[in-house]
């Protein structure tokens, strides 16, 4: 395998040095702090990653005020004492995206949320206690519990709630796939998946750095080398 400090070098040359690079990796996450998060704001962020989800996102963010008056602030026990009616009438709602496959995941997630709240004392305090050497596994928990919370939905999710997060995109992959590690270029198998935890793993114990900025800097070793300013508008995701 290539070295990681190799790939973080390349990285920055490409950004135009270690500092522009160190501004593009955003804050470090802290996986505990999620225990304080509340449940409308999990469900919230669930809901606005579907929702997003082969979406223009900056669509989704300016209408986001609507949905959180159409759906009733997120509250998951309020929601799910709503009658059938209720979610009939959202698929006509203007405030939204009329979407009625992605109106109803968000009944169903309400249902996974208030279930897991429960046992946990909040689902902030079961994110909060996963391992944070298991993303693969948590993601697969959210995509086979969830509702359209699987693939890069359930990364993206994770990332916007501060958990420490990789995300597999076709350029960390590329460069997952330059530094040696056998995987395929859409690495989506439960083999590769865990390979690429293994070595994410692996460089976070060795680097003292988060996963999720691990998972940036691969992203910018490679590929397209879009300029700062472009990048700097994801950094706080």
């Amino acid at each position: 395998m290539l070295s990681f400090q190799s790939i973080r070098a390349r990285a920055a040359d490409r950004k135009g040095g270690d500092e522009v690079l160190a501004s593009l990796l955003g804050p470090k996450p802290e996986n505990t702090a999620l225990a304080g998060v509340s449940d409308d704001r999990i469900l919230s962020t669930m809901a606005q990653r579907v929702f997003s989800a082969g979406f223009v996102w900056s669509v989704i963010e300016q209408k986001w005020p609507g949905f959180e008056e159409a759906f009733l602030g997120f509250e998951p026990k309020r929601l799910l004492f709503q009658p059938d009616d209720f979610w009939h009438e959202l698929a006509s709602d203007k405030r939204i995206v009329r979407n009625p496959q992605k109106i109803r995941s968000v009944r169903e997630n309400a249902a996974l949320v208030d279930r897991v709240s429960q046992e946990h004392g909040g689902f902030g305090r079961f994110l909060a206690g996963w391992p944070a050497d298991d993303q693969v596994g948590l993601t697969a928990y959210l995509a086979k519990h969830g509702s359209r919370l699987g693939g890069n939905t359930g990364q993206y999710l994770l990332r916007w709630l501060g958990w420490d997060t990789f995300i597999v995109s076709a350029d960390m992959a590329a460069a997952l796939r330059d530094a040696g590690l056998d995987i395929a270029e859409n690495p989506t198998s439960k083999k590769d998946l865990a390979a690429i935890q293994a070595q994410l793993n692996a460089w976070a114990q060795e680097n003292q750095l988060p996963r999720a900025h691990i998972s940036r800097i691969l992203s910018m070793s490679i590929g397209p080398n879009r300029s700062p300013e472009e990048l700097r508008a994801y950094v706080s995701a």
